[in-house]
């Protein structure tokens, strides 16, 4: 029921990233920081997609995915296009990786030390799903935000 549950989950919030990143007003929009935002909605949005294709597609999917994180929130400018493209490419893994996943993983160690203590994969998943849903709030934020101060 769990992998069903988060299947769910990152396929709704994959989408609303998708239409998020459609909603900026202009492309320039989405590089733009204001006072106290460090992390435009495009840095946000290749870091998620870093994530994601790490800690599901690498290491669950076996993808071979290899992460640049530094490029993540150094790169500017990259064309909506792209993005929109880099998210669904990564709800398509998502989801396949999940797909094949059995409760009895979900209940093993998640391979990768990632935290100052090992967990399963389960607690794990459920965490990246968390951590989704926070940047993507932030993105939402970011968006209206910039919407005001126009």
């Amino acid at each position: 029921m769990l992998i069903a549950t988060l299947r769910t989950l990152f396929a709704r919030d994959l989408n609303k990233l998708h239409q998020e990143i459609e909603a900026y007003p202009t492309e320039e929009a989405l590089w733009r920081t204001a006072p106290g935002i460090s992390n435009p909605a495009g840095n946000l949005c290749l870091h998620l997609v870093g994530n994601l294709n790490t800690y599901i597609g690498a290491e669950l999917g076996r993808t071979g995915y290899v992460r640049h994180r530094d490029l993540e929130f150094s790169l500017r400018d990259v064309p909506r296009a792209e993005l929109l493209h880099k998210i669904a490419d990564t709800r398509a893994v998502v989801d396949a990786a999940l797909a094949r996943l059995s409760d009895a993983q979900l209940d093993a160690e998640y391979p990768l030390l990632v935290f100052e203590a090992k967990t399963s994969t389960g607690h794990f998943l459920v965490h990246l799903a968390t951590h989704l849903a926070y940047h993507l709030g932030q993105i939402n934020y970011h968006r209206r935000l910039l919407d005001t101060a126009a």
